[in-house]
């Protein structure tokens, strides 16, 4: 151990504790030891030792252990208190964890025991942080290696997910002294990523077999199998939801759900316009655009104007495939608290559902409202603290209210979302007149330019399978974590768009999306 941890033993009979107390001190520990709760509660009182653990006696004269234990509450909420007990009933040990109760000990106690359950409450962290560094360095290496071996789209997807990991333990990769290397290896990935998507990415949308799963793949892959076979489905899209937001928040569901989580890339461009209306119609956009010109626009990235016909993108999916539903599709869409308390009293009436499709679009919102906002920028200055914002919005959302509900159906959810998006730190010059489209991670225009290396250049957009109604429409698609900025007042543009969470482009975070499917614990 580094430091003394301070013990405070209550027990009526500690004399006969003399030789469990004096191997503690061997080890490190100094323990002060009292003989009944009133004199323990006067030394917490008193404040003079600042006491790291409470090893309390259960049956004692007097004060028993369950009242000392309210009394030690109302000093302190957060010191942990091993209770040490005669009973492992299981009323008594739920009266206790009630109560706060960090461990139990059932009597006869060793001191092996007594040690073991101190090191774990007291010294894990210390421990997990002094073993980072092996950890972490085992990580760094199979990351290296998959690297360095022509890696496939699943060894990248595996790359991501352990680099999200490390991400969710960045704190004490911090105190491991790893967090600057940690970001050098993610920024390192992400550039290799962007070009292994370059590359590949026209013989993927052309039928390729070693294709990863696509928008356009996962009604086919995760939610009609599930039709076919009777099953009632929930199909839940999250807008601009990232894998790390995901990963966050799985272990809130794991008391409702048996989870199975696999991976789906976005299209390109990886924006709402593009990526869910081929997500609800199974279409590449120029299939889209042919098949349903009445449906497609390309002006903006606005979600109202764009993504209007989602149901019926849907409908016709369906029909495509020979599906036919009693009772009909479902389609909802989520974009304030009085739409979500809507569709949760919908969800909670339902008697008996074939497919219901609900898009939820705060986390979206929440992302371009950041880049207008000096609160939510203050709140979510990087990606640790909008991935801790993201946490904290779905443990008091209706989104997790509404999947309660449902675990208590017998339904079946399907979660995903259209793409994520990447924090942007790199400015790139790119050329255009004033009709190519404003984004800052993708632009349409003609006689576009862009700087080699920085962005990918789509001279033949037929060939990503986008539409071009002219042979002048052309493409560009930022990469890595850079957004484009014009070369006229370059310097006060990069300023104001620098530290945006942004989409559109080819990275990790927008390109790698979650797909999760749900099965209630009934």
């Amino acid at each position: 151990m580094s430091q003394t941890h301070q013990i405070l033993w209550i027990d009526d009979e500690i004399e006969a504790l003399q030789p469990h107390i004096l191997v503690l001190r061997d080890r490190g520990y100094a323990v002060t030891p009292v003989t009944n709760g009133e004199d323990g509660i006067a030394l917490l009182t008193r404040g003079d030792t600042q006491y790291s653990a409470i090893l309390l006696d259960q049956v004692m004269p007097g004060k028993d252990g369950m009242a000392t234990l309210d009394a030690i509450r109302t000093i302190n909420a957060q010191i942990p208190v091993i209770l040490v007990t005669q009973s492992s009933d299981e009323q008594f040990v739920e009266v206790a964890l009630g109560k706060q109760v960090t461990d139990f000990l059932v009597k006869p106690i060793g001191v092996a025991q007594i040690v073991s359950t101190l090191k774990r409450i007291l010294d894990q962290p210390q421990i997990v942080v002094n073993q980072i560094p092996n950890r972490y360095t085992t990580d760094f290496n199979a990351i290296r290696a998959m690297k360095d071996s022509s890696p496939s789209w699943q060894d990248w997807v595996n790359i991501y997910v352990k680099l999200l990991q490390w991400d969710l333990v960045s704190e004490k990769l911090a105190e491991g002294g790893l967090e600057e290397t940690h970001l050098a290896q993610k920024k390192e990935c992400n550039t290799e990523f962007s070009d292994f998507v370059a590359t590949h990415y026209p013989d993927w949308v052309a039928g390729s077999s070693d294709a990863p799963p696509l928008s356009v793949n996962v009604l086919d892959q995760h939610v009609i199998p599930q039709l076919q076979d009777g099953k009632s489905v929930y199909f839940i899209v999250v807008d601009c939801f990232r894998l790390d937001h995901w990963l966050a928040v799985e272990s809130l569901l794991y008391p409702y759900f048996s989870i199975e989580r696999q991976y789906s890339f976005s299209i390109l461009p990886s924006a709402t316009m593009y990526a869910r209306n081929a997500l609800f119609s199974g279409l590449f956009p120029i299939e889209i655009a042919e098949r349903y010109p009445q449906y497609w626009q390309e002006e903006s990235d606005g979600d109202t104007s764009t993504n209007r016909y989602e149901r019926q993108f849907l409908e016709e999916h369906l029909k495509r495939r020979g599906i036919k539903l009693k009772p009909g599709i479902q389609y909802f869409k989520i974009f304030d608290a009085r739409g979500g308390n809507t569709y949760k009293k919908r969800v909670a009436a339902n008697t008996r559902v074939s497919l219901s499709a609900l898009v939820i679009n705060f986390i979206d919102i929440l992302t371009h409202q950041r880049s207008q906002s000096d609160v939510l920028q203050q709140l979510a200055p990087d990606e640790s603290a909008f991935r801790a914002l993201a946490r904290s919005w779905f443990s008091h959302s209706v989104l997790f209210d509404i999947l309660r509900i449902i675990a208590a159906q017998n339904a079946t959810v399907v979660l995903t979302s259209d793409h994520g998006s990447v924090f942007c730190n790199r400015a790139t010059r790119a050329y255009g007149n004033r009709e190519t489209t404003t984004s800052l991670r993708f632009k349409i225009g003609a006689n576009l330019g862009c700087e080699e290396g920085e962005a990918v250049y789509l001279r033949n957009p037929k060939e990503y399978r986008l539409p071009a109604e002219n042979t002048s429409k052309d493409y560009i698609l930022a990469k890595d974590d850079y957004y484009f900025v014009y070369p006229n007042d370059f310097y006060k543009y990069k300023r104001q768009f620098q530290g945006g969470f942004q989409h559109g482009g080819i990275s990790m975070g927008e390109l790698i999306t979650p797909v999760v499917t749900l099965t209630p614990r009934l």
